[in-house]
């Protein structure tokens, strides 16, 4: 290494590794992971904040403001602040973010601020990227690198995303699923498409108010989809009862919910995001198609766990499909390799802000 540019940084980086935490973030729309060097994944929780309007201030983050939902009083509010992948809210992702930080660092405090890598939806513009890095920096981070899912997931999943062979990825997360197909460090095809957990429990949510006329929450749909969803027929039926409010009488009300319900609800979503997968491989080229065929495309994300997703997956589009290992945590993993070995990912970052840049 003859680039005393490059020297100084890996020094730089040596040396403030030793006062600051290193943290990858998955900021996803349903749930956030939080991953410390060192010790793994230490914080899963929901992506939701509870605010206090009449005063401004946050109440309760992550888990307890999940806990929250449905049974607040009017001026309690449960916000999402991350929708379909995007920042909707700046301050309150801020206020999650810092939240998530603090409780990553509480048991290895450090001098300086940490170095965080954040996995972000592909496609996204450099406005949604600067909120982003804008909200990781107000949280307390001190260096910020943000790279898109699909790349993070497959370096989780420690595909060779450097070499010159073509690698796919489908990240079905909770309010987008990313489809991704990657070489030589790169992102050769890819799509973001708003079908994915969210979407199946909003189908979930009608399919039981049209056929049963009974209206569940969102959180009741959530459970249902998690114990029961299936998109294929089993050998065993599944079943579960749901409780929610009778639309005729007002009254509350108990419902038998089967696998083949939650099939009818959400078929019609699974074959718009088979159309998505289509249109990535369509305009793969041929080469690179030929090694997909191979090596078979990967699942990741919470969809991924889907009763028969992977198989039905591979009938419809003629190519093997594999379910990650422990697809959850593909993203997180990534970013915790990213930053291990910053120099070797730099060129799949969407966008680096060193503090040391070498100038003309």
């Amino acid at each position: 290494m003859n680039d005393p540019f490059e020297r100084l940084r890996k020094t730089k980086d040596t040396v403030l590794s030793w006062f600051s935490n290193d943290i990858g973030i998955d900021l996803g729309t349903a749930n956030t992971l939080v991953y410390v060097k060192g010790r793994g994944i230490v914080i899963n929780e929901p992506s939701i904040v509870a605010v206090n309007q009449k005063t401004g201030s946050v109440v309760a983050v992550g888990q307890q403001a999940r806990d929250m939902l449905g049974r607040t009083p009017p001026h309690i509010v449960a916000v999402q602040p991350v929708v379909d992948g995007v920042i909707s809210d700046f301050e309150v992702t801020a206020e999650m973010l810092s939240y998530l930080i603090k409780k990553a660092q509480a048991q290895t405090p450090k001098l300086l601020g940490p170095r965080v890598a954040i996995g972000v939806p592909s496609g996204i513009t450099s406005v949604e990227v600067r909120a982003v890095r804008d909200a990781a920096r107000a949280a307390g981070a001190r260096e910020v690198h943000i790279i898109e899912e699909p790349m993070a997931a497959a370096i989780g999943i420690e595909l060779p995303v450097h070499d010159p062979k073509g690698n796919m990825v489908v990240d079905i997360g909770g309010g987008t699923t990313d489809v991704g197909v990657i070489s030589l460090g790169g992102l050769v095809s890819a799509r973001n498409v708003r079908i994915a957990g969210d979407r199946f429990n909003q189908d979930i949510v009608s399919h039981v108010r049209n056929e049963f006329k009974m209206l569940i929450g969102d959180k009741t749909a959530e459970e249902t989809k998690i114990a029961i969803a299936s998109v294929m027929p089993d050998r065993l039926p599944l079943e579960l009862y749901v409780r929610g409010r009778d639309l005729v009488t007002g009254l509350p009300r108990e419902l038998r919910v089967t696998d083949q319900d939650v099939r009818n609800a959400i078929g019609h979503s699974i074959e718009e995001l088979i159309e998505a997968i289509k249109e990535v491989i369509e305009s793969t080229p041929p080469e690179i198609l030929s090694d997909v065929m191979q090596r078979g495309i990967y699942l990741a994300g919470g969809g991924a766990l889907i009763r028969g997703i992977p198989e039905f997956l591979s009938r419809s589009l003629g190519v093997p499909v594999v379910v990650a290992p422990d697809p959850l945590t593909a993203v997180a993993r990534g970013t915790s390799i990213v930053l291990n070995d910053l120099d070797a990912y730099r060129e799949t970052l969407l966008k680096s802000d060193d503090e040391l840049v070498p100038t003309s």
